[in-house]
């Protein structure tokens, strides 16, 4: 008898959790932004270009948490450039920042210059 109860009392404890998990699983789905499954690869394939294997991995991480395939997010900036398309804001290292300022300055846009520092240098 007392097995019996045991037994019942794991079940709806693992019964709760399930719940609770499934809960937790559909909270996070809604904070984050849908995007087209392009705009997605872009956002995911853009992190390849980060300066070391740590900030790729962060990178990718970061648009895992923040971004979901759903319907497409017209406000965000995606640019191409040299082949190479892009999404949203870029973290660029000291390097890459001043590598947009100078191009900046030899007349390249902003746009343009970010991507292409970010992606060559």
């Amino acid at each position: 008898m007392v097995r019996k109860l045991m037994y019942a009392a794991v079940l709806a404890v693992i019964a709760v959790l399930g719940i609770v998990v499934m809960g937790v699983s559909a909270q996070a789905s809604d904070r984050q932004t849908p995007v087209d499954r392009d705009q997605y690869r872009a956002l995911i394939n853009q992190c390849r270009y980060a300066d070391s294997a740590r900030l790729r991995s962060e990178c990718r991480a970061a648009v895992r948490n923040t971004y979901r395939v759903g319907e497409g997010d017209s406000a965000l900036d995606c640019r191409t450039y040299s082949g190479v398309t892009v999404c949203g804001e870029l973290t660029l290292s000291k390097r890459e920042a001043a590598c947009v300022q100078h191009s900046v300055k030899e007349g390249l846009t902003r746009r343009r210059s970010e991507v292409e520092c970010y992606v060559f240098y």
